[in-house]
């Protein structure tokens, strides 16, 4: 062997050493944020019935908290956000929600993200088109900037607690496979 070829062999570790450490470098953040996924206060859902007329929306309240738990609860099992407790601001919610829809206040939500140093803050509502379909909204603001980061909706067919419970489902499942984690 000669004096080139054993000086190329005892630089291949050192080479291969250097680009195992890029890729940890390179791969820090990512690792750091799964860690610890990005914090979101997640905040009562609204009802849009647009059959109050025909047939007002009576059982659907109460599926609105079941489906804002059943969202939170994923969300912290599979890794997409940290849910923090909305608990500390529920009277600052209360009074905004008394004098209009928190999908409508104009920023609102923002000051409710804020109170709870979160990072972000969900809105969410259920559109009543009829009686046999609905559909599921969800919207995530960056409470910094305001800016939507991750806007959803799937429509489901039937107005049943499993319908309701199939529709959260199949969003965080769609969350996942696009793999729009904290965002």
């Amino acid at each position: 062997m000669n004096s080139f070829a054993r000086a190329r062999l005892r630089t291949i570790p050192l080479r291969v050493a250097l680009r195992g450490a890029a890729l940890v470098f390179t791969l820090l953040p990512f690792a750091s944020s799964a860690a610890e996924p990005r914090s979101v206060a997640l905040l009562p859902f609204e009802l849009i019935d647009e059959q109050r007329d025909l047939a007002p929306a009576k059982v659907e309240y109460t599926r609105l908290p079941a489906i804002r738990q059943q969202l939170a609860d994923g969300f912290q099992d599979k890794g997409l956000y940290r849910v923090i407790d909305t608990g500390p601001a529920q009277s600052m919610i209360e009074d905004l929600r008394s004098r209009e829809n928190l999908l409508d206040c104009n920023g609102c939500e923002l000051q409710i993200g804020k109170a709870l140093h979160a990072d972000r803050v969900l809105i969410g509502w259920v559109q009543k088109v009829s009686n046999l379909i609905l559909n599921i909204n969800i919207r995530v603001e960056d409470v910094s900037t305001g800016t939507v980061v991750l806007q959803k909706s799937v429509d489901i067919r039937g107005n049943t607690d499993d319908s309701w419970r199939r529709g959260i489902d199949a969003m965080l499942r769609d969350m996942v496979d696009k793999k729009q984690i904290g965002r």
